[in-house]
């Protein structure tokens, strides 16, 4: 099986599935707009693209392995009561036939955070009520449960909540191995935040209000071999997140930044680099440098995807303009190695994705004609990027 990561076309939003060489799949985060179901309306059928790539258990469920949510912002997180089973997994329903969560990736800290800025929506409240379900479930027994009642935890909780249940928790700074309870070293993930609950009141109510998000670096296999692809994925983490990440980590682990792939944070919004205001500073605002580094950290032949609407410099920040030049810039001022996905889907109609093989990384390319693999030459030696194209 080749692994791959799949970009879905779903404006300033999120929506990722890694499939791994094992054929697991973790999908991070969702955006599923009620446009995507409406026939007359032309976004892309999201749901319908994500459910061919996904196959069945012996029971006739659809599944995912795992399911990342980065935050519970409306855009990372809608359309999960509509199209994914919440509850026991036995009471899942063959006429509704909906998505089983084999095991959920959550975070109680950003919740907590994002209580204190805005009201949840309704998919959120699922979800925080699905995670504590199968939390509970773990109390109670002491044990993990089987597929559709998993859980790892993405961070301790505040005042020592997640205490009693360190058998599903993931410390940050540590990484993850394994996934729906299988360690088949086809990745490994380092938790790089949310960052552990400080003393300091001012720096915890910065954090909520600079989107503090689950951030993990995932070094994924590809064909059998380790680390074919470094993918650093961030939510909507802004720059104070990633300022003091590098404060923190930059000097003795600038490695666990690297990547080959790097999905803009913030549906590449200027406030992921700046503390500046680009509407009322123009040129003149500054990059937060140490946010910069933390976000610069590429490997050869790097990408940055930003999972937005088309940019338009004319248009309100996220996406911002100066922040993909900026991103251009950290790529070695290769602007084929910026991405949006949405330019991807109006110029070909077809979702974005890349495959990783023994090779390399591959940017695969669809027509209407016929479908081709073209190589981007990420993670590929120079002969192999020239064999390719």
């Amino acid at each position: 099986m080749t692994a791959s990561i799949v970009f879905f076309p779903v404006g300033n939003g999120d929506m990722t599935l890694v499939t791994l060489d094992n054929d697991q799949k973790l999908l991070i985060d969702l955006h599923a707009r009620k446009a995507a179901d409406n026939d007359d309306d032309d976004a892309p059928d999201v749901m319908s693209d994500l459910r061919e790539r996904l196959t069945r258990d012996a029971k006739g469920r659809m599944f995912v392995d795992g399911f990342l949510l980065s935050h519970p912002d409306k855009d990372h997180i809608t359309g999960l009561e509509t199209h994914f089973h919440l509850g026991p997994p036995e009471d899942w329903d063959e006429d509704e036939d909906k998505i089983l969560i084999r095991e959920m990736w959550s975070s109680p800290v950003i919740f907590r955070r994002a209580c204190k800025s805005h009201t949840l929506c309704s998919d959120a409240k699922a979800w925080a009520k699905e995670a504590r379900r199968r939390v509970a479930l773990y109390r109670e027994n002491g044990v993990i449960g089987g597929e559709g009642n998993r859980i790892q935890i993405m961070g301790e909780d505040e005042d020592g909540k997640t205490d009693d249940i360190l058998g599903i928790v993931v410390k940050t700074t540590e990484i993850v191995a394994k996934l729906n309870e299988s360690r088949s070293g086809a990745f490994e993930g380092r938790l790089l935040a949310p960052l552990p609950q400080g003393d300091d009141e001012d720096t915890e109510e910065l954090l909520a209000k600079n989107r503090s998000s689950v951030i993990i670096r995932f070094s994924i296999r590809g064909d059998g071999i380790l680390d074919k692809c470094c993918f650093l994925s961030g939510g909507d983490a802004e720059v104070a997140v990633w300022e003091r990440l590098w404060e923190d980590l930059g000097d003795d682990s600038a490695d666990w930044f690297e990547y080959d792939i790097l999905q803009a944070p913030h549906h590449c919004s200027w406030h992921s680099l700046s503390y500046d205001s680009w509407s009322d500073l123009g040129e003149d605002a500054k990059v937060c440098e140490a946010a910069r580094s933390a976000l610069g950290q590429i490997r050869k032949g790097a990408i940055v995807v930003a999972s937005s609407k088309t940019i338009d410099p004319d248009d309100a920040d996220p996406p911002s303009d100066r922040a993909k030049r900026e991103y251009i810039s950290i790529v070695d001022g290769k602007s084929d190695r910026f991405v949006c996905v949405a330019d991807i889907w109006d110029a070909e109609e077809h979702t974005l994705e890349y495959q990783i093989a023994a090779s390399g990384i591959t940017k695969t390319v669809k027509s209407v004609a016929k479908a081709a693999a073209a190589a981007m030459g990420i993670g590929a030696t120079a002969s192999q990027a020239r064999a390719h194209g």
